[in-house]
């Protein structure tokens, strides 16, 4: 995506160090890099920062304010990828007319991910609470506190950045009175950052409340994860919510975007060119056909799982989940997979909700 002509040098995220950056023009990260005074002490030429991400706060960006370096991140890249990601746990561990009928489902963080997730479930006519403060606090209607959110809420999911301090901190947002606070019965999915939700809190919780269920991306103090908690959550993946093909290559399409900019280049091509065809790339089904069974086509959350609980238990156990994230399998959204044989129907409408593509009978 960013030719021949320039000169790329990949360095591991978590090794990278301030020498590598003597004469870099250019610095590309992801979430695991911290990029900060440390690591800028030597970058003399460097021109331009971004993150492959939809979080930065990773990136010291008063740091790069201050020696003038442009900084870019890209919002809402693997928002789908997010969305998607919830959607295939809450169909795994939910049944689907209880999801239309009786349950309701409560957002907390309303950004690029948190609505892309509350137009999903709104048009697939799921009950949606939402709660933002910062955008509350701008006059927005349209959401409920905390607090009423987790009394109510059957599947609470947390989509927040990761803020320390101001007005609306979110480090330990969820912490012991909220768990306490939860709906009976209620499941709980954090997608978002790790520190959102107090991991040891949220342990004691489980061993209180064996009414909770809970789904874990992110984690507190990555890469080293909490045994116990691993072992008690109903599903534990490797901060992969994220992580489909489209998801990075759309983050990498708005990066070289912004290079474009800064050196004066020509932009690159729409970012459809640059999609293969999915492995799977359409399916022939009767009407007796699920909307679980061709999520999990797609997107089957349990294969995570069981690769991350493997990892677990062994001294190399950080190095481990590093690997799970590097190497992770090529993974497609929902829309690459096109779906045929379906007459027009509230199952069709389903999937068509849900982001797949048909061509209907």
């Amino acid at each position: 995506m960013f030719g021949a002509d320039v000169d790329l040098v990949k360095v591991a995220g978590r090794t990278l160090s301030a020498e590598y950056l003597k004469g870099a023009d250019v610095l590309l990260v992801r979430s695991v890099t911290q990029v900060n005074d440390a690591l800028l002490a030597q970058a003399n030429q460097l021109k331009m920062v971004g993150t492959a991400t939809i979080g930065t706060d990773h990136i010291d960006q008063a740091s790069l304010d201050k020696r003038g370096i442009p900084f870019f991140s890209a919002p809402g890249c693997n928002a789908n990828a997010v969305a998607e990601y919830v959607l295939s746990v809450v169909f795994s561990l939910r049944e689907e007319e209880a999801l239309y009928n009786h349950l309701t489902v409560g957002i907390v963080g309303v950004g690029n991910v948190g609505g892309r997730l509350q137009q999903r479930l709104t048009a697939l006519g799921i009950k949606v609470l939402l709660n933002d403060p910062p955008r509350q606090a701008k006059g927005e209607q349209g959401f409920v506190s905390l607090q009423e959110l987790l009394s109510r809420a059957d599947i609470i999911c947390c989509h927040t950045p990761l803020i320390t301090d101001g007005d609306f901190p979110t480090y330990h947002l969820i912490a012991q009175e909220q768990l306490a606070a939860c709906k009976a019965g209620a499941l709980i999915i954090n997608a978002g950052r790790g520190s959102v939700i107090d991991n040891q809190a949220l342990l004691i919780a489980l061993d209180e409340r064996p009414d909770l269920q809970v789904v874990l991306d992110v984690w507190e103090h990555e890469p080293r994860l909490d045994e116990s908690l691993v072992n008690r959550v109903s599903i534990a993946t490797p901060h992969i919510a994220g992580y489909s093909l489209e998801g990075k290559l759309r983050g990498t399409h708005m990066l070289r975007s912004r290079f474009a900019d800064i050196f004066g280049e020509a932009p690159p091509a729409a970012f459809p060119s640059y999609l293969p065809k999915a492995a799977i790339h359409h399916v022939h089904v009767s009407d007796e056909v699920t909307a679980k069974a061709l999520i999990r086509l797609v997107y089957d959350p349990y294969c995570d799982d069981r690769a991350l609980r493997a990892s677990i238990g062994y001294q190399d156990q950080a190095t481990r989940f590093d690997r799970l994230r590097k190497h992770y399998p090529v993974r497609r959204e929902f829309e690459s997979l096109v779906i045929k044989g379906l007459a027009e129907s509230q199952l069709s409408n389903t999937l068509k909700n849900l982001g797949f593509t048909l061509e209907l009978a």
